[in-house]
């Protein structure tokens, strides 16, 4: 038992194993072998280190955004001259990256709490009964008291009196001049895995250029100062159009760098889509209700307004790479590892394809036969000598049998080495 151990020990240490190759002299399966390692090269160079750049790793940003908006419209609705400023149709007006410019609206002054008619057309009646005195109806201005009022046909209500009459959108729209508004951005991001800020006012930027520059994709394509008619123009919508009822549009700030060289070189780009806002369907546009209380022979009243703007959503995308021993080892050790996807096929071929696949199987595996062992030993022949001679017996046998350069003939073995 103790030589066993001390021997198995010994061969454990100071023994080292490599495998059985089988050199194949196949054109055939040469030539589809490195034509796969060739595929395995073009996809590591070419797809994970150059396209995706396997090499880097990557972080996104913190971000932060501060919008600003300047310009001054005028309106004459029914002889009622009007200006409008920041103040009254930015909705809300702290700056944030979502915001609403009115275009458009309808109107309603002078409301107080009453009772007063349904609109001509809505909530139609014949007789009190249509109108369930205390409830509501979903459409409704208010809560109906039970009576239907005959010069309208509709049911009265308790609500804000006169209800609003929004069953026309002025056309044109009343603030047209908001085309000529302009927009300030101001956009700070943070990297911290790399430890590195940004803002969209970058190095070029100065005072002396904010105050006269406007943004265009060509000329001026890092300015933070976009004219509302520009935006409208370059996300592919009409200004007309969506100034009408409403719309959406997406302002995208991205921030796609590279710190493997001066962070210089992060800047952002901007982009418009739009949203919605001219396309015909159910429910067309964007708008909301927005009500100005006050107080009037010590009765409260509002003005109501039903506002049609553009909805604005500034959206930052950001993505930054840097150099990564880490991702890099990953990604060489991936693509070697699909190298072996060529042995893999090429085995595929020469063991079950190939007309002579049994005589590679022979090649390729070695088989324990207790009756092989038996027979070598009765000869006085150890079995690695047996194999040897029986195998080269078939490869002679094989080279006779097959003059063609493609043949399988033509392949050499080499056994197992120990050292």
């Amino acid at each position: 038992m103790k030589n066993q151990i001390t021997s198995a020990l010994s061969d454990f240490f100071f023994e080292y194993e490599t495998p059985r190759q089988v050199l194949v002299r196949n054109r055939r399966v040469g030539v589809v072998c490195r034509l796969i390692q060739l595929g395995v090269l073009v996809y590591i160079i070419g797809w994970v280190f150059i396209y995706e750049k396997g090499y880097q790793s990557t972080d996104t940003a913190i971000s932060s955004v501060f919008t600003k908006m300047k310009g001054v419209g005028y309106t004459n609705d029914s002889g009622g001259e009007r200006v409008w400023d920041v103040a009254d149709y930015v909705f809300p007006s702290q700056g944030d990256s979502s915001f609403v410019v009115m275009t458009n609206y309808i109107m309603t002054e002078g409301q107080s709490m009453g009772i007063c008619p349904e609109l001509p057309g809505k909530h139609n009646c014949t007789t009190d009964a249509d109108c369930e005195g205390g409830s509501f109806k979903r459409t409704g201005n208010g809560e109906m008291t039970g009576v239907c009022v005959n010069r309208t046909k509709t049911c009265e209500v308790l609500a804000w009196c006169p209800v609003e009459d929004d069953r026309k959108v002025p056309d044109p729209p009343l603030l047209l001049s908001a085309e000529n508004y302009t927009l300030f951005i101001k956009n700070s991001v943070t990297f911290p895995a790399f430890d590195v800020s940004r803002s969209n006012l970058v190095e070029d930027i100065d005072s002396n250029y904010i105050n006269s520059c406007l943004y265009h994709p060509d000329n001026a394509p890092l300015c933070p100062i976009f004219k509302l008619g520009d935006i409208i123009k370059l996300s592919g919508l009409d200004f007309q159009t969506i100034a009408k009822e409403g719309g959406a549009i997406g302002i995208v700030v991205d921030w796609t760098c590279n710190f493997d060289v001066n962070v210089k070189h992060c800047k952002p780009e901007y982009t418009f889509h739009g949203l919605y806002g001219s396309k015909e369907g159910a429910s067309v546009g964007y708008n909301f209700r927005f009500a100005r209380h006050y107080m009037e022979d010590k009765i409260q009243k509002r003005t109501l307004l039903k506002v049609f703007g553009i909805r604005f959503d500034i959206i930052v995308h950001s993505l930054a790479r840097k150099f990564d021993i880490i991702p890099t080892l990953t990604a060489i050790g991936s693509g070697v590892g699909i190298f072996g996807v060529a042995t893999v096929v090429c085995d595929l071929v020469l063991l079950y394809l190939l007309p002579k696949r049994e005589f590679y199987k022979n090649m390729k595996f070695k088989y324990t036969d207790i009756q092989v062992q038996q027979d070598s030993e009765s000869v006085g022949v150890d079995t690695n000598v047996y194999y040897t001679l029986e195998e080269n017996a078939k490869q002679a046998q094989g080279k006779d049998q097959s003059k063609d350069p493609d043949s399988e003939a033509g392949s050499t073995e080499t056994d197992v080495s120990k050292k």
